[in-house]
């Protein structure tokens, strides 16, 4: 399994991105996928998922109205569009699947060494 993820950097507050995952080694469109973060010093914490077919979206509260979750099963990538970006988004961003096949289990599995996004002026 890899897991890609790609498109951060330096934003200013109020400020967008766009991040984009690249997976492989599995069947990109039978799993649930995850947008995870770790902020400096700070436990993971699961942003956002998408259902396998891209119909159920979910959405920590935090990021709730900021940011969307897409995918493209043909291209076996995963999206995430984060609009209005605070300081408190700084963090590594990591794209994950689910462990189990066709279901949100919410137990996630993820891999390379994400994206850094840093919020600040």
């Amino acid at each position: 399994v890899q897991l890609q993820a790609s498109g951060g950097g330096l934003v200013q507050p109020g400020g967008s991105l766009r991040l984009s995952c690249a997976a492989s080694g599995f069947s990109f469109s039978s799993y649930w996928m995850y947008w995870v973060r770790q902020a400096p010093g700070k436990g993971f914490e699961v942003v956002s998922s998408i259902s396998f077919g891209g119909d159920t979206t979910t959405y920590a509260d935090s990021v709730k109205g900021r940011f969307t979750i897409s995918r493209d099963n043909a291209k076996n990538a995963l999206y995430l569009l984060m609009n209005s970006l605070k300081s408190e988004d700084t963090a590594v961003y990591y794209c994950a699947k689910d462990r189990n096949y066709r279901s949100g289990s919410g137990t996630y599995y993820y891999a390379g060494q994400g994206t850094l996004v840093t919020v600040s002026s």
